[in-house]
Parts: structure tokens; sequence; C-alpha cells
């Protein structure tokens, strides 16, 4: 009897010490605010069941109160023409409302969300309406154009609905997901397909990385929820390959970690902080792989080094072949960048490489993007050095590295080592001080620069 009592005793301390532990840290602090909800990585998956085997209505009845119908309110001037006004009586310099429609995800219970940047792109006014109809104003709070990326806020008198973060590492190809968004000016709608390819790269740039799938995705459905069958938010639905404008086969979307690790960064810092490695090369395959001598068909193979980069203090060479970042293995330039995107500078990453044949692991710090180079709109830059200082007898400005723009190519010659040394009348006198000048700007926005090239002419152009 007593040898019984002391089990019972037992078992009840620890069925309260494990709901203690389960209070302290897994239940969300209560007076606690903005703090982006994260799920678990322990679950059973349903990967292997047919669709008439899971169970979406869960998932899906959970969604459709967390994403919601975003307007955006345009009011610009229609310009002057002394034609149309003479012949037909039309009359400029009138403004002009346009009304754009889109989706978001409410990722806070009091209020932000997230959304495309091009869903929001030159608002003048910013409206939410939730699943339940209510509406509200609200502030732009951030942007991340590269990625398309935007943070709104709405003030709401209730705590609202709201999503948790899933891992997008653990997406697995073949896995179930719903699309949940506002197409057509519809409340929440829902469809489901699987995941078709992860570290799918649809920019010349190479440094977005989405989540394929063949969940019906039509307009009106960006900014809207891709959801796992446990409803949690795995990638933020961004656009659609189609010839017609609508559905006909895969959709995009960006990957929850990356898109979680933009909106910490723009609530923390008001940007978005870009840690590099500081590595140039080639992805491998059977070709490049004969060209460079090397038995490896997938992984990365370094061509170069930056210069006052974390791979350079760490001792990475040309030559090296990356195969793995932390426990994350590296087949293409897409699952290189991906895994990087999701980290900031000075963090330190585990840089799986071969050399000479041997495999070895080597600890980067990863460098603030601004200090190594800056990419926009197919123009690499990078900072002056002492030569180049000596050479144009000056202490300011940013040199162009590369040329990838089509546009340019004829001039790529001409352009590649002249000195930046004014953008849109603003004096340059770093790359950190740049790359603020051309992350305010919209994708593919021109800039006027003032230059002078290699061979000493000062030029004014816009790239």
């Amino acid at each position: 009897m007593n040898k019984f009592s002391s089990l019972l005793v037992v078992s009840l301390l620890s069925g309260t010490i494990t709901l203690g532990a389960y209070k302290l840290f897994l239940e969300e602090n209560p007076g606690s605010e903005s703090k982006l909800s994260i799920t678990s990585d322990n679950y059973a998956r349903n990967v292997s069941l047919g669709a008439e085997n899971v169970d979406f209505t869960t998932a899906a009845e959970n969604a459709v109160h967390y994403v919601v119908h975003v307007k955006n309110v345009t009011v610009s001037e229609i310009p002057s023409n002394p034609i149309m006004e003479y012949f037909y009586g039309y009359r400029g310099g009138q403004q002009q409302t346009q009304i754009g429609t889109g989706s978001g995800v409410i990722i806070t219970e009091d209020g932000y969300i997230v959304t495309n940047n091009h869903v929001i792109q030159n608002a003048t006014e910013l409206e939410v309406t939730l699943n339940n109809n209510k509406s509200y104003k609200a502030k732009l709070i951030g942007t991340d154009s590269k990625m398309d990326i935007a943070l709104l806020k709405v003030d709401a008198e209730e705590k609202l609905p709201y999503a948790t973060f899933g891992n997008s590492d653990n997406m697995k190809v073949g896995e179930w997901v719903l699309a949940v968004g506002n197409p057509y000016n519809l409340n929440s709608t829902v469809t489901a397909g699987i995941v078709s390819a992860k570290a799918r790269n649809l920019s010349k740039d190479g440094i977005q990385s989405f989540i394929q799938t063949d969940a019906a995705v039509n307009p009106g459905n960006s900014g809207g929820a891709l959801v796992n069958t446990r409803g949690e938010l795995v990638g933020i639905n961004t656009m659609i390959s189609s010839p017609t404008g609508s559905y006909a086969g895969y959709s995009f979307a960006v990957p929850s970690n990356i898109t979680r690790k933009i909106i910490e960064d723009l609530m923390e810092y008001g940007n978005v902080q870009r840690g590099v490695l500081g590595v140039e090369g080639r992805e491998l395959n059977s070709a490049a792989s004969k060209e460079f001598g090397v038995k490896q068909t997938q992984g990365f193979y370094v061509n170069a080094v930056s210069k006052n980069s974390g791979a350079e203090k760490a001792g990475l060479k040309q030559g090296d072949i990356i195969v793995r970042l932390d426990n994350q293995p590296v087949n293409s330039f897409t699952d290189l960048s991906s895994y990087i995107n999701t980290k900031r500078p000075n963090d330190v990453i585990q840089v799986g490489i071969i050399r000479n044949g041997d495999e070895k692991t080597v600890p980067v710090r990863l460098t603030k993007k601004e200090l190594v180079n800056v990419d926009y709109n197919g123009f690499e830059f990078e900072d002056l050095d002492a030569a180049d200082k000596k050479r144009f007898r000056l202490n300011e400005g940013v040199k162009i590295k590369d040329v990838s723009n089509e546009e340019y190519m004829e001039y790529a010659e001409v352009l590649k080592g002249s000195v930046i040394l004014r953008i849109d009348g603003n004096k340059v006198t770093s790359m950190e001080q740049a790359s603020r000048i051309l992350n305010s700007k919209a994708n593919n926005q021109k800039f006027r620069v003032e230059l002078i090239t290699q061979r000493g002419e000062r030029l004014q152009m816009f790239l």
C-alpha cells in the first residue's frame, strides 16, 4: 500500500512538473505584444496520405480568420495635354483614383499584417477587411521590395486572430498545402495542392527562393497565406506562372522562414538586415564539374572570395566547394542564398566545404551586405580601395564592379570600373549610403548618376 501511495505521489508530482513546464515554455506571456508565434518542429507529418485521407477542415477554419482583404487606394494627377484639351475638351491636372486589391496575413494579436510589396506599392491609403467584415485603416511599417514583402499595422480594439509560423525548411515536396486569400474580392477562399518544388529562383540576381505549389492562386491572392495541414503559415503567396494572368498550373510563395526574418527586422530595425557570406561562383552540374576539374556534380563552386568578407576572414579559398550550411545541404546557388536570407550580419554559420577532396567545416561570421557589395537593377557596386582612390584622386564614391543589365551591355566595358559620385543628386560617400538610397526605390526603378569613367571622363546618365 505504501509503495502504491509513493507511486501515486510521484505520478502526480511528475504531472504537475510537466504541466508547469508547459505553462512556462509553451504558453505565451499574456502581457507580451507584437511577438511572432512560432510552431514546434515536433509533429506527425501527413505527407504520405492521399487527399481523401487528409483533413483540411481544421487548417482552413483557422486560416480564413487570420487572412484579410487589403485595399490599396492610389491617387495620381492626370497630366495636362493641350491637344486633347483643344479637340476634345479633355482637362488635365485633375486627380485620378485607382483601387487595387490583394490579401494579407495577421501575424500578431495586436494587428501586424504581412502582405506583398506589390499589393501596397504607391498607396496613398490602405484599408484592411477581416473575414468578419470589420474594416480598419492600415499604416505601412516597412517593405522589402527585393523579396516582395511588406508589413502593415492596424489598431483594433479587440485581440485579433493570428497565424503561427511553421518551419518552411522542413516542408517536403509532395506535402499537402492550402492557399488562402481573397481573389476576385471574395471573402477568404481556400484551395488545396501540393508542394511542387522548393528553392525556386525566378530573379536574375538569384536572391529569391520560392516554394512552388499547384494550389490554385488567382489575382487577389497576392499576400495571402500558404499553410500546411496543421494550419501553420509556411509561405506568403506572391505570384503565378500563367499565360492568361489567372491560375494555369503553378504558383509561388515566399517561404515563412525568410518572411519571418524580414518581418522581425522591420519591427526591430526599421529595415532589412542582410548578411552575406562573401563568395562568388557557380553551382555545379556535369558540365561545370568537367570545366573545373572536380568530381562533385552538386554544390556551390567558389570562384572568388570578396574582400573584407566573413568568408575571407575565415579562410575560404577559390576552388572550395560549399556543400552544407549548418545542417542544410547546398546543391545549388538558390539553396545557398535562401538559407543566408534567413540570417543577419554577425551570425556565425558552419560552412561545410570540400577542399582538394577532403571535407571540412569552417565557421564563418556573416558580413553586413553593404560592407562587401550592393546589387541593384543588374549593376553590382563596391567600395573604392586605396589604389582606386589614388588613381582617381578621390576620397569617396562607389565603383561599378559588374554590369549584367541587358539594356546596358553595349556600354558595359565603359561602365565597369567607373566611379559613381552622386545618385539622384545625392553625394555618395560609401557603399552603405548607396545601399540606403537604392533600397528606397521600387524594383527596376531607374536612377540618375554622375560618374567618372576609367578614362577620366565625367558623365551623367540614367541606369
